[in-house]
């Protein structure tokens, strides 16, 4: 048997089947092995240089070695695992990052100060939007697709600002946050708009 013959998924299998007990091992190397390069790139997103991102992905790696038994194969390995990774860089940003909980702290003043008119702001009219799909629309007719990413990862994802310039390699003077002031007066415009609409129905 070549391991190289087997997906992702079917070595995770077989490093679960009690069957193939005594080779277990070389399934969850060979697993380790095709994606250590991917995580690694990944971490590197998060870090402040490739070492760090070396300890980060080693982490992971970790922690997927502990969890490898949830892997039911629902869903493809790289998803579960790129899932796990994403989770573990994230817990670790919000846990050691104090300037980026200062930047969302910034970002999170300036929305409160834009709805002292009471008017319901951007975000407001997603958290009370019922459906996903309501949202998503909203989300594709109002904002480009930085706008967007930078919008969905911030909020929907809790990621802070600064891991965010540094992932989508954000080259602008103010980084992700332009992008967020510009997001959120595009999608109050499409609010108002819409409730114009309603009122004239």
């Amino acid at each position: 048997m070549l391991l190289e013959n087997l997906t992702d998924e079917e070595l995770a299998a077989r490093y679960q089947n009690p069957a193939d007990f005594t080779e277990r091992e070389q399934f969850i190397d060979e697993l380790f092995r095709r994606n250590y390069t991917k995580v690694g790139r990944w971490c590197l997103r998060f870090a402040s240089d490739p070492e760090a991102a070396a300890d980060l992905a080693q982490e992971v790696f970790t922690r997927a070695y502990q969890n490898l038994k949830s892997f039911q194969g629902e869903s493809k390995f790289s998803t579960w695992l790129f899932s796990l990774a994403r989770n573990h860089c994230l817990n670790v940003v919000k846990a050691n990052a104090r300037q980026a909980t200062e930047l969302k702290g910034d970002v999170e003043e300036d929305f409160l100060a834009g709805i002292a008119d009471e008017r319901e702001t951007a975000y407001t009219a997603l958290e009370r939007a019922s459906a996903a799909k309501e949202v998503s629309e909203m989300l594709d007719k109002s904002l480009d697709e930085t706008e967007k990413r930078v919008f969905t990862l911030h909020y929907a994802e809790e990621m802070p600002l600064d891991a965010i310039t540094r992932m989508l390699n954000l080259e602008n003077t103010s980084g992700a946050k332009a992008y967020i002031v510009s997001a959120k007066r595009k999608l109050a415009r499409h609010v108002q708009q819409r409730r114009a609409r309603e009122k004239q129905a």
